[in-house]
């Protein structure tokens, strides 16, 4: 068997066994002695084979490493499964708060509130179990407010590889108001596109 097909079915394993995204330094920790095995190189090699094969899944880069995915293809039997497993879904109040805190970040409470208009604790809570949001440390203001940002479950939720990855604003803001549009329905509110337009008075 020659070595890429080896080192192959390794990481295949490896990616099938893991919740976490794989690495090249979590690969190495994993390997014998002596073993090397470049990980770029076999993902490609991977993909390249599940392209051929036409199959339904193919490993993904986010949060630095490699998820194993499916293809969009097959999500919506994925989203019945999702909930019929009763799988938590997140509400609009922490899908809005994560909003604020993955655009914003680091950022405290206080900031987050000012935003959104209403008391956020309880919805930050949510997200902290959730892994979804951490704490980054104290801000410099007065009574050294804790600072928040998003985690790497975070990205590997959202299928990103870094935060960079996330669609700046405008875009953001025409993919919600054409959607808007389409239904003939008011457009609902972006905390952080009223915030920016706020300070730019």
């Amino acid at each position: 068997m020659k070595t890429i097909d080896i080192n192959s079915k390794i990481v295949e394993a490896i990616l099938i066994a893991s919740d976490e995204a794989l690495t090249q330094a979590k690969l190495n920790k994993c390997l014998d002695e002596g073993h090397e095995l470049d990980l770029d190189n076999t993902i490609e090699y991977l993909n390249n084979f599940y392209e051929k094969n036409d199959r339904s899944f193919f490993i993904m880069k986010v949060a630095g490493g490699y998820v194993l995915a499916t293809h969009k293809d097959y999500e919506k039997y994925i989203r019945k499964f999702i909930n019929r497993s009763g799988r938590i879904r997140l509400s609009y109040a922490a899908l809005e708060t994560l909003a604020i805190i993955s655009y914003k970040q680091p950022i405290t409470h206080p900031e987050i509130e000012k935003i959104r208009g209403v008391n956020s604790g309880g919805v930050i809570s949510t997200l902290m179990e959730r892994n979804l949001v951490t704490v980054k440390g104290r801000a410099d203001s007065p009574g050294r407010p804790l600072l928040y940002a998003t985690t790497e479950d975070f990205l590997k939720y959202f299928g990103l590889n870094s935060s960079s990855d996330l669609p700046r604003l405008k875009e953001l803001d025409e993919i919600i108001h054409g959607k808007n549009n389409k239904s003939q329905k008011s457009p609902e509110p972006n905390p952080i596109r009223e915030e920016k337009e706020n300070n730019d008075q």
